[in-house]
């Protein structure tokens, strides 16, 4: 009984609902292991006491949580320019932490921005001082002085109420960035080739964004994990990224420096063609030695002032956070990603490189989305958050005491994985995060939505609680552990005004009810995929397209599922009978896998678009999700040319070429971007978007 009292306390479960109605317990040894990585004792009846004792007195001392959120309602009044946020219209009432301090408290907000509020608890309002209506937009420090002599202090999120809307409805394009390569690639897509996607699209058929994968930077290895989603650092993109050519000090290079780097361009002309010509995979780190050695080559270019003035200013704006980046990269790249075997300092020549490269990617990502903007898509790029990051990664290394060591975020058992999942992910410690206002979080925000008119959140649920795996346990015996969702979102919602940007969570898969309602509230748009938008409440069948939210971005596939073409045809049934993946004998998942097909199909019919052969069917589908309220509609970019392979195959390592596919035709032959843009296939379905949004 103390140790649930006491996980209770920390937000830590004792047990947890894989389907409505049913309860499983957690193992004690679990929940003991978990408070441990919180640096809380639960190992002995004795240490379980101490530590609600403990709890109980720091409670009873405290005046204020460490976090308070305050959401304001109206219009924000906008204050001078370069001061961000803004004072909303009207004095809602402050946080009832704040409401219920006893009469005579003196209340002290200072400004994040500078300055300060003050005002008495329970006064009439008339401090000549301020008040309350008078606290600004932000992420500001309070202090409480009671008539008593006790004093309190925590940090105060003062967010609107809800995250910007899409200005219009919209349609737009899915793609992994690193798969669509140009014959100006050096052998994964880059960042000129988003550009030139999203002044394609945009001007071409009025798309109004391009959702990419997680940009994140990668750690280094021999090979690179390809994965997007358990990058080094969420913090700061990938260099991989940039195009080489698009540098300025590329076209300032004397003729020594320009024979080395027509050398280097020839290697990489190698490999984009063993992926375009030669059906190779997208090799990373082959990419990264070539284009590493070229960057090196241009950092040696003397920058013009003007350019060295916005580099500088560019370090200075980014502080501490791009410090310890480069610092570890540099560590990394010369020792390798392992700390244990790193010398105490790097050498600051190196430091100072992979700040540079942190400086051009960041201005390669802003061209990008300025290109989005001017071809006038409402939007324009749409960044994806992961859900985490690398246990020896960048970010990792950076705030040790962020993270809950020995313990990795995973899932846990469901109808669709008896064993649960483990993702190798780190998670961030909830207590800590509250004690620091949240501050890693908003660092994260604030560098993502530099550039993007939009987020994709992946796995959102994890605003709410993770579930974690104590290391060297299988995923069936871990727990859920609780986050202040409020200060999340509140975090969340505040940046995504700042940047004016929408919020997009990926909320697929069992969900609870009040989760979904607490992101609609705030905002933050959801994720719904055709083939599981379902009556799961009545008769199962394909819900309605006017039963489908509107707060939402609809799509027939993503990343980790079938394209739909295989879908249609069924090969996605025998890739995954190929490579040992299905749960049901051969024929049940054929007989299964047409039976849902045929469903879709007669749904098409009914509504008057019945398809006579794959092509049309899926242009069909698309066009179903355009029948529903859905604010914004995402084409899967490998849809719009009859692609078969998925991008990622779950539950496969080596025997699938997970990340590393480019996008191909539906004979499997690789498609460089002016093919893909020329396709008379994905050009028609476009103009059919367009035409019904």
């Amino acid at each position: 009984m103390g140790l649930a009292r006491l996980a209770a306390v920390h937000g830590v479960a004792t047990s947890y609902e894989p389907s409505e109605g049913v309860s499983v317990p957690v193992a004690d040894a679990t929940v003991v292991a978990v408070l441990a990585a919180l640096g809380v004792d639960a190992s002995t009846p004795a240490a379980v006491s101490a530590a609600l004792r403990a709890a109980g007195d720091e409670a009873g001392a405290r005046l204020l949580p460490a976090t308070l959120v305050w959401w304001r309602a109206g219009p924000p009044v906008p204050l001078p320019r370069g001061v961000p946020g803004g004072v909303p219209a009207g004095p809602d009432a402050p946080p009832p932490a704040l409401a219920g301090l006893p009469p005579g408290t003196r209340i002290r907000v200072e400004l994040e921005e500078g300055g300060s509020v003050e005002w008495l608890a329970g006064g009439s309002g008339d401090d000549p001082s301020g008040g309350p209506g008078d606290v600004p937009l932000g992420v500001h420090r309070v202090r409480v002085d009671t008539p008593d002599g006790r004093h309190g202090g925590a940090t105060l999120v003062v967010a609107p109420e809800r995250a910007p809307a899409p200005p219009e409805r919209a349609h737009g394009l899915l793609v992994q960035l690193y798969s669509l390569l140009s014959h100006r690639s050096w052998g994964m897509g880059d960042l000129g080739d988003l550009a030139e996607l999203a002044a394609w699209a945009g001007r071409t058929h009025g798309a109004g964004f391009v959702q990419v994968n997680p940009l994140h930077s990668a750690v280094p290895g021999s090979p690179t994990d390809p994965s997007p989603y358990r990058p080094s650092s969420r913090r700061f993109p990938d260099p991989v990224h940039l195009r080489v050519e698009d540098v300025p000090e590329y076209g300032q290079a004397g003729p020594e420096r320009r024979a080395v780097l027509a050398e280097l361009s020839a290697r990489a002309a190698v490999l984009r063609q063993e992926v375009l010509d030669k059906g190779g995979l997208i090799d990373r780190d082959a990419v990264w030695a070539v284009k590493a050695e070229a960057l090196r080559v241009l950092y040696a270019v003397p920058r013009a002032p003007g350019r060295e003035a916005e580099h500088r200013e560019f370090l200075a704006a980014q502080g501490r956070a791009l410090e310890d980046h480069a610092r570890w990269n540099a560590l990394a790249a010369a020792h390798g990603p392992d700390p244990a075997a790193w010398p105490d300092t790097a050498p600051e020549a190196e430091v100072a490189f992979h700040r540079w490269l942190a400086w051009l990617t960041d201005g390669q990502l802003a061209a990008a989305q300025r290109a989005a903007r001017e071809a006038g898509m409402p939007l324009g790029l749409v960044h994806d958050l992961a859900v985490g990051v690398h246990p020896e990664g960048a970010d990792v290394w950076a705030r040790p005491g962020a993270f809950a060591a020995g313990m990795s975020v995973g899932a846990p058992p469901d109808a669709f994985n008896a064993r649960g999942q483990d993702w190798g992910l780190p998670p961030w410690r909830p207590d800590a995060l509250a004690a620091s206002g949240y501050a890693p979080f908003r660092g994260l925000l604030r560098g993502l939505l530099r550039h993007a008119g939009a987020l994709r959140i992946d796995h959102v649920m994890g605003l709410f609680r993770l579930w974690w795996v104590p290391a060297g346990r299988p995923p069936t015996d871990g727990t859920y552990v609780s986050y202040d969702a409020e200060a999340m979102l509140a975090v969340l919602v505040l940046e995504a005004h700042r940047a004016g940007a929408v919020v997009i969570g990926e909320d697929l898969g069992t969900v609870e009810p009040s989760v979904r309602e607490a992101l609609a509230r705030r905002g933050v748009l959801g994720t719904s995929v055709l083939w599981f938008e379902r009556d799961w409440s009545g008769d199962g069948l394909p819900l309605a397209p006017e039963r489908w939210r509107s707060d939402c971005l609809a799509t027939a596939t993503t990343h980790d599922l079938p394209p739909t073409a295989a879908r249609l045809t069924g090969e996605h049934v025998e890739l995954r009978h190929r490579l040992g993946l299905l749960t049901r004998p051969l024929a049940e998942e054929r007989a299964a896998d047409r039976a849902e097909t045929a469903e879709w199909l007669a749904v098409l019919d009914r509504l008057g678009l019945g398809a006579d052969d794959e092509e049309a069917a899926v242009r069909a589908l698309y066009g179903f999700l355009l029948r529903t309220p859905a604010r914004l509609v995402g084409v899967w970019l490998p849809d719009g040319v009859g692609d078969r392979r998925p991008q990622n195959l779950p539950g496969t390592w080596d025997e699938y070429p997970n990340w590393r596919l480019p996008v191909a035709d539906a004979s499997g032959r690789p498609l460089a971007l002016e093919e893909v843009v020329a396709s008379p296939r994905l050009n028609a379905l476009m103009r059919a978007l367009r035409q019904g949004v």
